[in-house]
């Protein structure tokens, strides 16, 4: 008698001690996704902050251009509005699509303010605005190659989470399925040309 019940108490901690580290496993996982998320949060917040100069030094050689560099602007301030959303829940499926949708829109005003200025070649000359346009171009490639780190992580989580048993225990704990940032069209699968 004595040994069944040693017997039984021996699976019983073996099988907690089996769940608790499955949860470990996957908490691990979902803090490095998270991670990876801050990476592309970094990033974003740099290039955000370098579209309003690049906007003011704009402003003095397009006067006539006012509509395109507000929708600039708003891109970014949409952008901005998204990935602190985002910053909040990473891998929510509404904010990823959210953010990826802000990004495809600033993506686009930011190619249409590059083509206005390619009428203006003083403003191309400009040393402040080739400054800018490198600082970009280098701040986009860093947003390319976290966004890709960012779903390499969430594909690591999620595939843990959906293998057997985790399968079973991962909606138990609270483990919803996180989110690629997905290009969402044509135009957010070319990087925008920033060159002056």
């Amino acid at each position: 008698m004595a040994t069944t019940v040693l017997v039984i108490l021996g699976a019983i901690l073996l099988l907690i001690f089996y769940v608790v580290m499955i949860y470990n496993r996957l908490v691990k996982l979902k803090n490095r996704f998270k991670n990876a998320f801050a990476q592309i949060d970094v990033q974003l917040k740099r290039r955000y902050d370098l579209i309003p100069n690049l906007v003011e030094t704009a402003k003095a050689y397009l006067k006539h251009e006012h509509e395109t560099l507000q929708e600039v602007t708003e891109a970014r301030n949409q952008a901005l509005a998204a990935m602190k959303g985002a910053e909040r829940n990473p891998g929510d499926v509404s904010a990823m699509k959210s953010l990826a949708g802000a990004e495809v829109a600033l993506g686009g005003a930011l190619m249409n303010l590059n083509a206005v200025m390619e009428n203006y070649p003083d403003l191309k000359a400009d040393q402040t605005m080739a400054q800018l346009s490198e600082e970009l171009t280098s701040t986009e490639n860093k947003v390319s190659f976290a966004r890709q780190a960012y779903n390499d992580e969430v594909m690591v989580y999620n595939t843990q989470r959906e293998t057997f048993p985790d399968v079973m225990l991962a909606p138990m704990f609270g483990f919803a399925a996180a989110a690629l940032w997905q290009i969402e069209s044509q135009q957010e699968k070319q990087a925008p040309k920033v060159s002056f």
